[in-house]
Parts: structure tokens; sequence; C-alpha cells
């Protein structure tokens, strides 16, 4: 069978990130092969402790992603409080992390079995129409929002009881009127780039609206260089509690390191028509990003001096589309999963207003 656009994708983003860093492009890891070291690892999901140790990954100049103590850490489930102080939770749940994030984080619960789930559902339920989320959910997938209890159980009836006792589920108000903004920073070798940016939706070939890729404000530097761009405060705001999560997370979560960090910014009404601002959940590995993210660091590395860059992710369903200048195409094709695709980013200058 050949390899889908996910596979394909995360092959070519290998490929770049050796040329990039120097390293031969070895393809897929085979555990019974004898490998010269060092080696440069491009997962396509979070790694934990334990997996990476076994790898000799160290720290995060060995990949491109993150590294967390246990699994439920890479999953949304750590951004809000359980229902009650005696309600189950993993090995390794902090609570320390979601009131360090309260105030950068929409209302919300996390639940690691249904009653509980139920629970904190009903409890928001009070307040308006509310999100459930199933932690392993991405792009958008495995949520449904809900504005009555008995909505709410069908939607908590739909996540696999092992699932949520390892995972968790996430129940969160649901707000309208959404821009959804990106907020990160990639660190490849001696490059950092940092940026804020927005996300697209488009239409699958199911008809269904889905992640169609991210346009970046990209500068060569960490989150001070970003700030002293000429910025909306909406934009400030949400670059701040971004860094807010990101800190806590380091602080709360001992193991944890990453060299690829995505923070997800929701910004709406809520349903008394209040705007509110938070952190949705974190992406410490490959994703629909990255594409944009690798060509702004080779921006910068073609040219040293250029301190900002726009860089864009596209994914285009059905016929091949006309694609820009200078764009890299990552996948093109028929995926036998949701069927006619085309997934390419380019970079292109950025003139700050200041």
């Amino acid at each position: 069978m050949p390899d889908g656009h996910e596979a394909t994708t995360q092959k070519e983003i290998a490929r770049r990130l050796a040329a990039f860093t120097g390293f031969a492009c070895e393809g897929k890891y085979d555990p019974l092969r004898q490998y010269a070291a060092p080696l440069y690892f491009v997962p396509s999901d979070t790694l934990t402790s334990e997996t990476a140790s076994r790898l000799g990954v160290r720290c995060e100049h060995d990949l491109f992603g993150g590294v967390v103590p246990y699994p439920f850490v890479a999953t949304k489930t750590i951004t809000h409080p359980l229902v009650d102080v005696a309600s189950p939770a993993p090995t390794g749940w902090c609570a320390a992390f979601p009131r360090r994030v309260a105030k950068d984080v929409l209302d919300g619960f996390s639940a690691f079995v249904k009653d509980d789930a139920l629970l904190a559902g009903r409890k928001l339920l009070e307040c308006g129409p509310v999100r459930v989320k199933r932690a392993t959910g991405i792009a958008g997938r495995g949520q449904s929002t809900v504005d009555n209890a008995d909505d709410l159980a069908r939607a908590l009836d739909a996540i696999d009881a092992e699932e949520m006792a390892r995972f968790g589920a996430v129940i969160e108000q649901n707000l309208n009127d959404v821009n959804t903004y990106s907020v990160g920073q990639v660190r490849v070798a001696d490059a950092v780039g940092t940026y804020y940016g927005t996300q697209y939706l488009t239409t699958n070939n199911h008809g269904a609206q889905v992640y169609g890729g991210s346009e970046l404000i990209v500068v060569q530097g960490d989150f001070d260089d970003l700030l002293a761009l000429t910025l909306p405060e909406n934009i400030r705001r949400a670059i701040a509690q971004a860094r807010i999560y990101d800190d806590a997370a380091t602080q709360c979560f001992g193991g944890f390191y990453a060299s690829r960090r995505n923070y997800d910014v929701a910004q709406g009404l809520d349903a008394a028509g209040r705007h509110r601002s938070g952190v949705l959940e974190q992406s410490w590995r490959l994703g629909g990003a990255s594409g944009a993210e690798i060509g702004a660091l080779e921006a910068f590395r073609v040219e040293p001096t250029q301190h900002t860059v726009r860089a864009i992710s596209r994914e285009v369903y059905g016929d091949s589309p006309a694609l820009p200048a200078h764009a890299v195409v990552y996948f093109s094709g028929i995926d036998l999963r949701v069927g006619p695709l085309t997934k390419y980013s380019w970079t292109e200058p950025y003139a700050d207003t200041r």
C-alpha cells in the first residue's frame, strides 16, 4: 500500500531537516540496525521519556518535536483541572499546572472517567454550550458541541473508556465567532524561529470543514524579538498566554523538553457575549504548520540578515491547484483515506510596519 499523505509529508520534512542540519537522511528508524552516532529523529508523535531514553534522545537538539514524562502530558487534558480533588487521574498528574494557567485558558475540566466528565459537563452547561474533546484528537477531529445533558452523555459514550482512563477527555466552554491563532517556536541546530499566525479551514473531499493550512509571521530569534514587531493587542495577548502555558509546562513536568513548541489560542465570544481568549492545547510534535516553520528557518539560513518572513502552508483537497512560485510540495496525489490532496508551503518577505 502506498504511503498516505501524513507519512509522505513526514518523509519530506525529515529530508529537509537532514539537509538543514547536515545529517544523512536514513529513512524510517530500524531498531535492529546499527547507526553511526549522532542521530536526529523526526517522530510523528511526542515521545515519552522512556522511549526517548531507549532511542538515545537526550535533549531538544536530538529531535524535531518534544519529550514528556507521561503520555497524557502530550495531550490537551493537562490544560484544565479535575472536577474534584478526589477524581481519578493517571500517574504524573500535576494539579499545579491548570492552576498556573487558569487565567490564560478557557473555562473547562479534564476527566479520566465518564462520571466525572458528566459532572463537569453539567456544571459548564449552566453557563452555555460546551465542547467535548477527545484527548487524542488533532486538527479539530474528535470534538463535538453540546447544549444539553442528553447530547453530553451521547458525546461521552463515543469515547472509549480505556482511552479516557489513559489520556482523559476535555469538557470546555464553547465560543462563538472564534479566531484561532498559532503561537510557537522551533529550534533546529543553531537556528531559532518564533512566530504567530492564523489557521485556515477548508472543505475536504467529504464536504466537512477541516484544517487547511497556516500563515505564520516568523522572526529570527525568540519571543522578545517577536514582540518587537508592530502587533495588534489581541495578538500580543495570544503570545503572552502561550508563553505562560509554555513556562508552566517546563516548571510542572520534570523531564519535558521540546524543539518544536506550538500553541493554539482561541479568541471569541462566550454564551454571555463576553470576549474570551485562551490557550486550547499544545503541540510538541510534527504539525500541520511544520513545513512553513522549516521553510522560515531555511530562508534565514539563505539570507542571515533577514529578520522576518511570512511562511504559508496549504492543504488543498480535490484537483491539483495552481501552485505559487517556489512552493515546496509535500504530497500531491490520492490518499486512500481522504482522497485527492495537495500539501505545500512557501515563504515570502515580510516588512514590519514600524
